[in-house]
């Protein structure tokens, strides 16, 4: 079991369009998955568009979560320039977000940029804004293993135990 007073704390962006759906699920997923590991992890989340600052995420991103029994809160924010320099990392759920947060860095930026899904299988979060539930679940499989994934890069194989929470697909 991993002591948290001996690993490196980090904190951790994840950036989507409009930071309703993808990026809301990521923060609540990565933050869960830190908080049952005993990880020293701070997350948030936002967008790199400004459509729908101060809401909540979309029902369905929340009720995926729930269902999986992982606590969400958060309001809609845009991505902002100091974001670069108080964040370790900034994670992209697709390559688009990735390109306009790469165009986005100031030049003192000290945080790794990086697609969520480079820790994992390489694939990017596809939007299910305009899909079905289905596409919520999808992306909330992603935010589980790309989580696990990004974590044992950071702190090591060890660092993640298993747990049916949060892998549960049904």
């Amino acid at each position: 079991m991993s002591d948290s007073t001996d690993l490196k704390p980090i904190s951790v962006l994840i950036v989507c369009l409009g930071n309703i759906c993808r990026s809301p699920m990521g923060e609540a997923v990565m933050q869960h998955i830190a908080k049952q590991n005993g990880l020293p992890v701070e997350v948030d989340s936002a967008g790199t568009g400004a459509y729908h600052i101060g809401e909540d995420p979309d029902d369905r991103t929340v009720d995926t979560c729930k269902k999986h029994g992982v606590p969400i809160d958060h309001l809609a924010r845009a991505v902002t320039l100091s974001d670069f320099t108080e964040f370790d990392y900034i994670l992209a759920s697709d390559k688009q977000n990735l390109s306009n947060l790469q165009r986005k860095a100031p030049k003192n930026s000290t945080a790794t940029v990086a697609l969520f899904g480079s820790f994992g299988d390489g694939k990017p979060i596809a939007d299910p804004y305009y899909g079905g539930i289905d596409g919520f679940e999808k992306s909330y499989e992603q935010c589980v293993a790309y989580s696990e994934a990004f974590f044992k890069s950071i702190y090591g194989e060890d660092a993640i135990k298993p747990s049916s929470e949060t892998t549960s697909s049904g």
